[in-house]
């Protein structure tokens, strides 16, 4: 089957090196204005489980929506009004999370996000022009530039779509894990083989695994593919953040308990898969509840 010309388009779109620069100066600049942790935390939506980005574009992208409806019919032009400048009061927090977010992804994927950010910019322009219009008693022109605001806030929204549902951005990436091992406890690897203090891959059949014997000799276990992009946890450093044990992601440098596998730090929102484990005859076996 012929690929849907617009994906054609999206597919060229991801390995357009010359987007580097620009997807660059963005994400550098992002990170320069948005420093604070606590912040960038919220603003990733650590504290909800899930990132904040696509709920609260669901405001202005209603708001806009709302204000075509109203557009059409006889006597609506004050609420219409209210609305479009609902939808661009709420555009910028918006637009902040979304550049967080944009800030911690690959390069196939910031380049489709800044041609997404590009669109999202232009729509903000054409409401701004709307909304001066109509209250500048021109509503005529005024509903016009928010008929084109509004096209070009779907394709930017698209466009978003393809980011979140193709290119799997901010979905959970160690979602699979509990789905791909069998319920109960299983071998792993001789207790005598693990070095104390040192964090090591190992395979439960074709899953990876973190595995951590402490220097109580406790043994500490998560899945080793990071929920945010899947980088490989087991080649990232240990950190004490906050009195908590935790493991940095050596691609993102999302933080997660080593004991619960919980987020401490994002751009991570979703936690590590966390295996119960015991010595049995000097073998070490996991257990991963909710497994099977």
């Amino acid at each position: 089957m012929k690929t849907f010309a617009p994906l054609g388009f999206i597919d060229r779109l991801e390995n357009a090196g010359g987007l580097d620069p620009l997807a660059g100066a963005v994400r550098d600049a992002v990170n320069k204005i948005v420093k604070p942790q606590w912040l960038r935390d919220v603003l990733h939506g650590v504290p909800l489980g899930h990132p904040l980005h696509p709920l609260m574009v669901q405001v202005p992208l209603g708001a806009w929506t709302s204000a075509a409806v109203l557009d059409a019919l006889p006597g609506t032009g004050k609420a219409s009004t209210a609305l479009v400048a609902l939808g661009l009061v709420t555009a910028g927090p918006s637009a902040l999370a979304g550049y967080v977010d944009f800030s911690e992804l690959h390069e196939q994927q910031q380049r489709v996000a800044v041609i997404h950010s590009s669109a999202n910019l232009v729509a903000v322009g054409l409401y701004t022009g709307s909304l001066l219009q109509r209250l500048t008693g021109s509503p005529g022109r005024g509903k016009a530039l928010g008929l084109l605001g509004l096209t070009v806030v779907m394709a930017g929204g698209w466009l978003g779509g393809h980011l979140a549902f193709r290119q799997a951005v901010g979905a959970n990436h160690a979602e699979d894990v509990p789905h791909r091992i069998p319920a109960g406890w299983h071998s792993l690897a001789p207790f005598s083989e693990l070095t104390t203090g040192k964090m090591e891959r190992r395979l439960l059949g074709t899953v990876p695994l973190l595995v951590l014997r402490t220097q109580a000799n406790e043994i500490l276990v998560l899945a080793d593919t990071c929920s945010h992009l899947s980088g490989p946890l087991s080649e990232g450093k240990q950190q004490t953040i906050s009195g908590e044990q935790c493991v940095v992601c050596p691609w993102h440098e999302s933080a997660f308990s080593l004991r619960s596998g919980e987020v401490v730090h994002g751009p991570a929102t979703s936690p590590q898969p966390k295996f119960l484990t015991r010595v049995v005859d000097g073998q070490v076996e996991v257990c991963l509840p909710g497994a099977g």
